[in-house]
């Protein structure tokens, strides 16, 4: 009966107060079909009743958690609700009461989590503090250990706390083998700080693929078994957009399983990407490890062309400071004057394509912009953990750089690499087979500038072609934006397909591969080798640029259209959807599109890192690290004994190990495609005995997929030698049990060549090759990871107390014990994830 699907529906959400909050409420409505229809027309009606005598009983946690509930319930799907606005029972699914039930239990059971008191920052600076850089006092705020009274700096190993976890339908995947490999099923610290989007691989074009169904039913699994708050399901956005719109926060320390985690920088969130395994046990315990990293300072003067976004600034960066130099393993940290001429959304694709520079994040220093689009979330929830952080005048920084906005351009970086950076002048003429407008990097604002672009376009006649064009939005709400706008229409009009939200083209994995020989223009973020697909070849600039350029499929200069195109009607779009974004019911309609309309900025409370956890730590008595007992027992002293398989500058994960295997089951299975596309006699060679491999500068760069450390291993790769690591890269290594060692003399460079006889003795810390010997040296992390066989077996031993093992003194921390790498988590090496 109706009735019965009405009652249960309420009666099973008073059982799940009652049990897991202890609180029983009971009406006569609820035991009479007729009261109860009567009173409580709607889910709305219901759980609205529920609040209020939650909150009467004084039951205000509950009550809160039951009244975002009822909110859910009202907002569109398209901006992450269950669209039952008004709906009656009798039009309301028996799913879409399971789905309302769920997140009834699964926000009840968050309170507990929230009920954990945090560190209060400090109203002013305490006496005796060293100066620090921004980035010092969000790790120093976090410190649960390694941090003193006088602060943090560059070189401390701390162990830190973490606000958020993040991670796609694929890491996802990555994430619970390396769970399976101890023999647990993941779990999370806090249900409802992990962010879990489906954007890589899922599409509905493809739902019914066996491949994205293991995937589909990951996402589903992680939801239900982890009571998540904040699962995201399928095409809803791709994994940054939407978690640095309405979810990070200034000062917060986020941990991703995705290199370009760093897009959290444009809310100044310290937001790094880290391999699968890493992150996972930040999701189990609610902390990680790190060595404080040294910052570099940009400074932007100026003001730019009012059409020039954050892509041409983050373009120019490349191509001043080039790749993998000044900002290799650094955090890039960016302030001065031209900021202020810098919205969100700029900032949000510069700060995503730090990474690009090899950077391990950036992070923009909070100023009232930052206030004001975080005060312009809709939910109180989502901006009220803030911390306003600022960087001590006289801090130190490794290098300082001037940026003047008002000498930027468009720009065009060429492939294969992102700091190859021209201006689009200089390259007119190009011809292109496809035009793509999406991925991360490309905000609201950049769509929003495309389509009047196009728009200009259209009205003077342009024709439409021949060639491919595609356009992706990051998210459903911005698309809905954009819909409301009238500006989807004329994306359609100028031959663009529209996919759902998610990484398409960017990655080259799912429903949208570029065909082999073909060339694109594109507004991504990364343009390596096969990226796009297998073959194919993919130049990236602004959005504005590639919709001038799709036109006659020629790079062309936007400034030509951009004539055609008013400034105000702009800027009153991004202030509608500012005001959309906010819960307003602008229509657009209603308002003169000449009208600019204006902000007043909201002044930001700034504060001071507080490190009392740290010091309370400091307190109790390190536990010694146990003596290694029979299921620990190393081997002898290491020593591998090869030839070398030599390479270069610059290798990246996309040629390590290409995109499309990523998803491949095991170790072994990854191995049998690692350099498939660009190394093709590598595999033979290493099953031939080739087992050390030397590269140069910057090995492992580009994205953060420890697949790419995992396809070596698995290969039978058992150390990998170069000048400089990639951050992420160079952490997995040793994370997974693959040797990583640093040299940089470049005698030792001239004798590697492939083929060459080397020896590596990690007990006496040398290599041999031709003759001469070479040292290298192990961090304190790496010898203890190698010391505890790698951080699975570490996790074995000592549970959710794994860094705090880890992050003891050194006075605390056993002779260093040799191992056969070979050995590392035995029985494990086919599913490791790490």
């Amino acid at each position: 009966m109706l009735e019965d699907k009405a009652l249960n529906f309420a009666q099973r959400v008073l059982q799940i107060l009652e049990k897991s909050r202890n609180l029983r409420i009971d009406t006569p409505a609820f035991s009479n079909h007729a009261l109860f229809h009567q009173d409580f027309p709607t889910t709305e009606d219901f759980l609205r009743q529920i609040a209020t005598a939650l909150s009467e009983r004084g039951a205000i946690s509950e009550s809160q958690a039951i009244s975002h509930v009822s909110d859910l319930c009202t907002t569109d799907k398209d901006l992450g609700g269950l669209d039952l606005f008004k709906k009656t029972w009798k039009d309301t699914t028996s799913q879409e009461l399971d789905d309302v039930e769920f997140l009834v239990d699964a926000w009840l059971a968050a309170i507990d989590f929230a009920a954990v008191p945090s560190v209060k920052p400090l109203k002013y600076k305490a006496l005796g503090t060293r100066p620090m850089n921004l980035t010092e006092k969000i790790f120093g705020h976090h410190a649960l250990s390694g941090a003193s009274k006088e602060g943090v700096r560059t070189g401390d190993l701390v162990r830190v706390a973490i606000d958020w976890i993040i991670a796609s339908e694929v890491t996802w995947m990555g994430m619970k083998k390396s769970m399976a490999a101890v023999g647990q099923a993941p779990r999370a610290w806090r249900n409802d700080r992990f962010w879990l989007a489906g954007d890589h691989v899922v599409d509905p074009r493809n739902y019914s693929e066996e491949r994205v169904k293991g995937f589909v039913q990951g996402l589903q699994s992680a939801r239900k078994d982890l009571k998540m708050t904040e699962n995201q399901g399928l095409n809803y956005t791709i994994l940054h957009t939407e978690f640095v719109r309405e979810r990070a926060e200034p000062g917060m320390l986020v941990l991703g399983s995705d290199s370009h985690t760093c897009s959290g920088g444009a809310v100044s969130c310290l937001a790094i990407g880290l391999g699968a395994g890493d992150v996972m046990m930040g999701l189990v315990t609610g902390q990680t490890w790190f060595k404080i990293p040294e910052s570099i300072r940009i400074d932007f003067v100026g003001e730019p062309a009012w059409y020039i976004r954050g892509k041409d600034v983050v373009l120019s960066i490349l191509k001043q400071l080039k790749r993998n130099t000044h900002a290799a393993d650094r955090i890039i940290e960016f302030g001065g004057p031209g900021t202020r001429a810098l919205s969100c959304d700029a900032r949000f694709a510069i700060s995503n394509m730090c990474t690009e520079l090899g950077a391990i994040t950036g992070i923009f220093v909070p100023d009232e912009i930052t206030r004001d689009f975080v005060d312009g979330r809709k939910r109180k929830m989502y901006k009220s953990n803030s911390l306003y952080f600022q960087p001590d005048d006289d801090a130190v920084y490794s290098a300082k750089f001037t940026i003047d906005l008002s000498k930027v351009e468009s720009f065009i970086a060429m492939y294969p690499s992102p700091d190859d950076v021209y201006p689009v002048a200089d390259k007119l003429g190009m011809q292109f087979d496809g035009c793509f407008i999406g991925a991360c990097t490309t905000t609201e604002e950049d769509l929003v500038l495309a389509a009047l672009v196009l728009r200009a376009g259209l009205k003077r006649g342009l024709s439409v072609t021949k060639g491919r064009r595609v356009v992706v939005p990051g998210s459903m709400p911005i698309v809905r934006n954009l819909k409301k706008l009238g500006l989807l229409d004329v994306f359609e009009e100028a031959g663009f397909e529209r996919p759902a939200p998610g990484c398409s083209l960017c990655l080259g994995i799912g429903a949208d591969v570029a065909e082999q020989g073909t060339n694109w223009l594109s507004s991504q973020n990364r343009n390596f080798k096969n990226r796009m697909g297998k073959g194919a070849v993919g130049h990236i600039c602004s959005a504005a640029t590639v919709a001038a350029s799709s036109f006659g499929m020629t790079l062309t200069d936007p400034r030509d259209l951009l004539k055609d195109v008013s400034n105000d009607e702009y800027l009153h779009c991004l202030e509608t959807c500012r005001q959309w974004r906010k819960g307003g019911q602008i229509e657009p309609a209603l308002r003169s599109p000449t009208k600019v309309l204006t902000q007043t900025p909201t002044k930001m409370n700034v504060v001071e890192p507080n490190f009392a956890q740290a010091l309370t730590s400091a307190l109790v008595p390190n536990a010694e690290i146990p003596e290694h007992s029979e299921s620990s027992t190393v081997a002898p002293t290491l020593e591998v004994r090869s030839k070398i398989y030599r390479m270069g500058d610059f290798v990246d994960t996309d040629a390590i190990i290409p995109a499309a295997f990523c998803t491949s089951g095991t170790d072994k299975e990854l191995g049998s495609h690692c350099f498939e596309f660009v190394e093709p006699d590598f595999r033979e060679r290493v099953k031939s005995g080739t087992r050390v491999v030397v590269g140069e500068k910057a090995f492992g760069c580009g994205s953060s997929r420890e697949e790419a450390a995992r396809a070596l291993k698995g290969l039978g790769v058992e150390c990998v030698i170069a000048k400089t690591f990639s951050f992420i890269f160079g952490r997995n290594a040793p994370t997974i049990g693959l040797l990583a060692l640093t040299i940089q003399e470049e005698e030792f460079y001239e004798l590697a060549q492939t083929g060459a006889e080397i020896c590596v003795n990690v007990g006496s810390r040398l290599v041999h090759i031709r003759g001469k010997a070479f040292p290298f040296s192990l961090d304190e992390m790496e010898v203890k990871l190698i010391q505890n066989r790698g951080l699975p077996e570490s996790f074995r031993k000592f549970g959710n107390s794994v860094f705090e093992m880890l992050c003891q003194e050194t006075s605390t921390r056993k002779p260093f014990v040799d191992v056969e790498l070979g050995s590392l988590q035995a029985g494990t090496q086919e599913v490791l994830a790490w």
